[in-house]
């Protein structure tokens, strides 16, 4: 037996846990596992008429490649935002040009030169690690025949199909400790404190950081806010503190009344543009309203930079090695899950279904734009 794996879109801490799970239970099967590197790119990249000069975009893993990887964070494999089926010509290798017939959009599908690779490589199973866009492109790829499996990884934890994705646990409790860390400048100043965090669609990584971190306010992707009702919100918590200064969180997704997520740069090949900026913008907003001067961060890389804690660890290598397991009992064609706290496995085609967002009645005050647990009795041990 012989298992690819990859490791797609943004890093998160956890990934090369997860490597190193698989890698270990497979050997101890007597299967080789065979690594491609900076995600889907890798086997788009790989030339099975070239197999030498390759070699570059291949990485054979084995108990000494995967030794020690689990005390660091990203990936050994590197990673790509990579979409195989909506590439554009000047972006494939140069030995794919003018080999596939563009689409209305003007994009290309190259699943049969991936699907190529993978024969020609004598890959029996693919293991792919990733948030929604690398896990639906293997849920197309076992609908067209290849067997494989997927493992969701997202600081943002919206992989729909599971409780849990590998990433999220480090990044709250980064976030957490940033939060509380600025304090220290933001009282010293007097001042408010606005702290952008990731979280494109969903605002769960805003909403459970700032209810661990006790900030006074909260925005969520979920959620459009009006400035002047949340001004008027944070100017009194301002002056109800002793020290005189209020602690605000806000998705990177979030939205004004009215208004539209905050973009900048130019848009990727796929049309996206990255988001960003709506912190500073609030947090210019603020001072406006309330005459209060504002501290503006974005964490952004700092969520999900350095090693895994303990959760994503264990999580990680829960699903690293129920992967392998499965595998061994002949069953492919499915992701990796945390289900009322249980593990399990769903469909391949499950985080395609649906969208995970925040269940806003049950963990959220709309009208005073920060956290509310309504019920904990049969809640998850994290909530969420």
């Amino acid at each position: 037996m012989r298992l690819g794996i990859l490791t797609g879109g943004g890093d998160v801490p956890g990934l090369n846990p997860c490597i190193k799970a698989v890698v270990r239970r497979a050997t101890e099967l007597g299967w080789e596992v065979l690594g491609f590197r900076r995600g889907w790119a890798g086997p788009m990249s790989y030339n099975p008429d070239d197999p030498e000069g390759s070699e570059k975009h291949l990485m054979r893993l084995n108990n000494d490649a995967v030794r020690t990887i689990d005390r660091k964070g990203g990936t050994i494999l590197h990673t790509t935002r990579t979409d195989p089926q909506w590439m554009v010509e000047e972006k494939l290798p140069d030995f794919l040009k003018g080999k596939f017939k563009p689409s209305e959009k003007g994009t290309v599908d190259t699943t049969p030169h991936i699907l190529r690779v993978f024969e020609h490589l004598g890959i029996d199973v693919m293991v792919t690690i990733g948030g929604d866009g690398t896990l639906n492109y293997a849920a197309q790829l076992d609908r067209e025949g290849m067997k494989i499996v997927s493992i969701p990884k997202t600081m943002d934890n919206d992989v729909f199909g599971t409780d849990y994705c590998i990433g999220f646990s480090t990044a709250v409790t980064r976030s957490v400790d940033a939060i509380s860390a600025l304090r220290t400048s933001t009282g010293s100043h007097e001042r408010i404190a606005v702290v952008e965090l990731f979280g494109r669609n969903s605002g769960e990584t805003a909403l459970i950081s700032s209810y661990l971190a006790d900030a006074d306010r909260a925005i969520i992707a979920e959620v459009p806010f009006n400035a002047e009702k949340l001004a008027a919100l944070v100017a009194a918590d301002r002056m109800e503190n002793p020290a005189r200064y209020a602690m605000v969180v806000i998705s990177e997704g979030a939205m004004m009344e009215g208004g539209e997520a905050q973009t900048y740069g130019q848009a990727d090949e796929y049309g996206r543009k990255r988001l960003g900026g709506i912190g500073h913008l609030l947090g210019e907003e603020l001072t406006r309203l309330t005459g209060v001067d504002t501290i503006t961060q974005s964490l952004a890389y700092l969520m999900r930079a350095g090693a895994p804690d303990a959760l994503d660890q264990m999580v990680a290598k829960g699903f690293g090695t129920l992967a392998v397991q499965e595998i061994a009992a002949g069953r492919t064609g499915f992701m990796t899950a945390v289900r009322d706290g249980n593990y399990t496995t769903v469909p391949a085609s499950t985080c395609a279904s649906g969208g995970k967002r925040v269940d806003v009645a049950s963990f959220y005050d709309a009208e005073a734009y920060r956290p509310r647990i309504a019920e904990v009795k049969g809640k998850p041990m994290f909530l969420y």
